[in-house]
C-alpha cells in the first residue's frame, strides 16, 4: 500500500490506561508514482484518396497508420509504511494526550486534532477518447448527392463529390456576398447556413484527403526508490515502462518500445542534530521518533530527452531522531507537534495555549 500527497483521512490514538499509555505508529519510506500520458494518432485514407490530386490538388493520406508520442509526465511522491521503523511511544502522565495518524498509521500530529497537512497534489494528465471523425458523423451521409449514392463507379463517385465541393464553395460565396437566391432571414440563420455548408464541405473533402483521430492514454507506475545512499552519487537508471510507436505505453519487457527511465540523484542526506559544541545528540529515552529526511533529484527520460524532473524529500535518505515524550504529557504546559506524513519529518513543535 502507498499513499500520495492527496488528502488523507486521520484517526486519533489516545494514550490511556486501557492501552498502558502506549501509542503505536510507523514511520514512512518514500516511493513515487510515475504518471505518463501518450497521444495516439490514427490516420485513415479517404474513399477517393487516389483522386485527391486530380480533383482537389491535395496530398492525401494514402495508408492507414497508427503512431504514438509521449505527452505529459508527472512524478508524485508517495509514502509507504517502513516495516523496520515501527514505534510504541509511552505518553503516561498527561491528561488526554493523543497522536493523530493517517490511514496508513503514519504520524500526523501530537495533541493537535485540527492540523491538516498540505496535500501538494499535482494535477495529473487525463485520458481522452478519440472524437468521431467527420466521416463517422451524420453530416457525412447528408453531404452525399443522389448521384454519388447511386453510382457504382468509384471514379464517377469521386467526380460527383468534387463537383459538390465546388458547388458548396460557390454557395458560401453567394451567401457571404448577399447574392444567394434564398438569403438567410437574419444573422443566426446565416451562421447556421454557413456552418452547414462548412461541415458538408469538410466531410466531402475528408473522402479525398482522409481523416486523423487523436486520443490520449494515461498510465501510472509505482516505483520504489533505492535505500540510503551518499549525496552526489548517481544511481543506475530505473526502467519504468516503454513507449511503442505502434502500441503506446507498454511494459518493461516489451522490447518493441523505447525505454522510459527514472534516474535518482541524491542531493543530501539527513544528519543527526548536534549541540552547541558540535557533539552529536543521542536519541532521548523513550523518545517520539521522527525522520530527518534527505533529498533527491528525480529525472524521467525517454530517447535521451527529459520529460519530467522533480526534487523531493526522501525519508530513507535520512536518519531517525526523537523528541522527549515528557514535552507532550506536561500537565501545566503540554506541547504539540506536527509532522509531514510523507516523510515522517518534524515540521513544528510548540506549547499548547
Amino acid at each position: 500500500m502507498s499513499v500520495s500527497a492527496a488528502a488523507q483521512t486521520t484517526r486519533k490514538l489516545s494514550a490511556t490506561k486501557a492501552n498502558e499509555y502506549a501509542v503505536v505508529y510507523t514511520l514512512p519510506v518514500t516511493s513515487v508514482d510515475i504518471t505518463i500520458s501518450a497521444e495516439k494518432t490514427v490516420e485513415t485514407p479517404g474513399e477517393f484518396a487516389l483522386y485527391a490530386k486530380r480533383y482537389l490538388n491535395e496530398n492525401p493520406i494514402l495508408n492507414k497508420s497508427t503512431r504514438w508520442q509521449l505527452g505529459e509526465a508527472v512524478i508524485t511522491p508517495v509514502a509507504t509504511p517502513d516495516t523496520e521503523e515501527r514505534y510504541a511511544v509511552t505518553l503516561k502522565g498527561g491528561t488526554g494526550t493523543f497522536v493523530m495518524v493517517n490511514d496508513m498509521n503514519l504520524p500526523v500530529s501530537i495533541n493537535d486534532e485540527s492540523y491538516e497537512p498540505e496535500s501538494g497534489a499535482a494535477k495529473l494528465p487525463v485520458a481522452r477518447a478519440a472524437e468521431p471523425t467527420i466521416l463517422e458523423q451524420p453530416v457525412a451521409r447528408q453531404a452525399q448527392t443522389e448521384e454519388m449514392i447511386q453510382s457504382r463507379s468509384s471514379v464517377k463517385r469521386a467526380e460527383f463529390a468534387a463537383a459538390k465541393i465546388y458547388e458548396l464553395r460557390t454557395n458560401r460565396n453567394e451567401v457571404v456576398s448577399g447574392q444567394a437566391d434564398a438569403m438567410p432571414s437574419d444573422g443566426n440563420a446565416m451562421k447556421l447556413a454557413l456552418s452547414t455548408i462548412d461541415r458538408q464541405e469538410e466531410a466531402l473533402t475528408a473522402m479525398f484527403i482522409g481523416t486523423r483521430a487523436t486520443s490520449t492514454e494515461v498510465e501510472t507506475f509505482h516505483v520504489n526508490l533505492p535505500q540510503a545512499v551518499q549525496p552526489g552519487s548517481q544511481l543506475e537508471k530505473i526502467l519504468v515502462a516503454r513507449l511503442s510507436a505502434t502500441e503506446g505505453i507498454v511494459g518493461t519487457d516489451d522490447l518493441s518500445g523505447a525505454p522510459i527511465y527514472l534516474t535518482v540523484t541524491p542531493l543530501s542526506v539527513g544528519e543527526m542534530p548536534v549541540n552547541d559544541k558540535g557533539e552529536t545528540l543521542t536519541f532521548p529515552k523513550g523518545g517520539v521518533a521522527y525522520r530527518i529526511p534527505g533529498t533527491a533529484l528525480l529525472t524521467l527520460t525517454c530517447n535521451g530527452k527529459t520529460i519530467a524532473e522533480k526534487t523531493i524529500s526522501v525519508a530513507q535518505y535520512g536518519v531517525v531522531f526523537g523528541v522527549d515524550p515528557a514535552l507532550f504529557t506536561n500537565k501545566k504546559a503540554p506541547s504539540y507537534a506536527r509532522f509531514d506524513p510523507m516523510t515522517g519529518a518534524l515540521l513544528e513543535i510548540g506549547e499548547l495555549r
